[in-house]
């Protein structure tokens, strides 16, 4: 157990607030990648032949109309730069209030489409009431994301209350997983090419985080100097160790949320989850590689 985190019960170990991750993810992740997101973004003025003129809008709308600096802090695995000729044109294209309105519209749009006929089922209504149970309950002290999308209004339907508490949690498990990273001494570049060095996913999956080769390549430097990478840039014992201690305190900073829940109410909420998620990767809209290491299984107890 890393020092000053809480202890767990049962219910709560590092392996099962990461399963509620891994099923929680999509359903929110599919707002950058749905055709009605696109739409709605296209509506506001947004550009629409890449994904992410809407990705910062959408993301970042909760906060208000903020400055470049700020998201960048809080969008740490993306270059400055990038993230600063985005922004820089996100408030003057639509205000933030009408990007939210977008947003809950292009949510709506995309889970019916996808859910089907799923939309109306007990199931994912006591879905929803479980994960809003947990986001209900997260703390949001130092948790600027999810503080700021914990205060919009709850949506009405169910749909609506599963992505919006799936939104609060992987938003405080981010804004945690950034302290964690910190916590262990990894920069925004390094991070990412230590979690290529795990296998986490291929160099090729990263580029979109626009860090030049030169950057890629001293980060590289700096972690082989600590022991981190070997010659071939794979992670060494000591490296998948140090990955692990970050995901491991990732997991114990998301805790939180889930003190509400039982041991039979998390593994119930799994369960529901399931299916919508297949439904979800099943339309082949989210990347097949993503840069999060979604897939990654650690071992905690080593």
């Amino acid at each position: 157990m890393t020092s000053g985190t809480p202890p767990h019960d049962g219910a709560h170990t590092p392996a099962t607030i990461r399963q509620l991750w891994q099923l929680l993810e999509p359903i929110h992740a599919l707002v950058y990648f749905a055709p009605e997101s696109y739409d709605e973004a296209g509506s506001l003025g947004y550009d629409t032949a890449e994904r992410w003129p809407l990705y910062f809008a959408f993301r970042a709308a909760p906060l208000g109309e903020v400055a470049p600096a700020l998201v960048t802090s809080l969008f740490y695995s993306f270059t400055p730069s990038m993230v600063e000729s985005y922004v820089a044109q996100t408030w003057h294209t639509a205000p933030a209030e009408r990007v939210l309105t977008a947003r809950a519209s292009a949510v709506d749009r995309a889970l019916r489409s996808v859910l089907g006929g799923r939309i109306d089922s007990p199931e994912l209504a006591e879905a929803a009431q479980l994960a809003r149970g947990a986001a209900e309950a997260t703390p949001t002290a130092g948790r600027p994301l999810a503080a700021a999308n914990a205060a919009l209004p709850w949506p009405e339907t169910p749909h609506g209350v599963l992505w919006h508490a799936a939104t609060i949690l992987r938003e405080h498990r981010g804004d945690g997983h950034l302290a964690a990273l910190q916590a262990h001494h990894l920069d925004a570049v390094e991070s990412l090419v230590l979690q290529a060095g795990v296998g986490a996913a291929p160099v090729a999956a990263f580029e979109n985080r626009r860090w030049s080769a030169r950057e890629w390549g001293a980060a590289r430097d700096r972690l082989a100097a600590r022991g981190l990478l070997a010659e071939d840039a794979s992670a060494t014992e000591a490296g998948l160790a140090l990955r692990t201690a970050v995901e491991r305190l990732t997991e114990e900073l998301a805790a939180a949320p889930w003190a509400g829940l039982t041991a039979g109410e998390t593994a119930r909420l799994a369960e529901l989850l399931l299916p919508p998620v297949l439904d979800v990767v099943g339309t082949g809209l989210l990347p097949a590689q993503g840069t999060l290491g979604i897939g990654m299984k650690y071992d905690y107890a080593s």
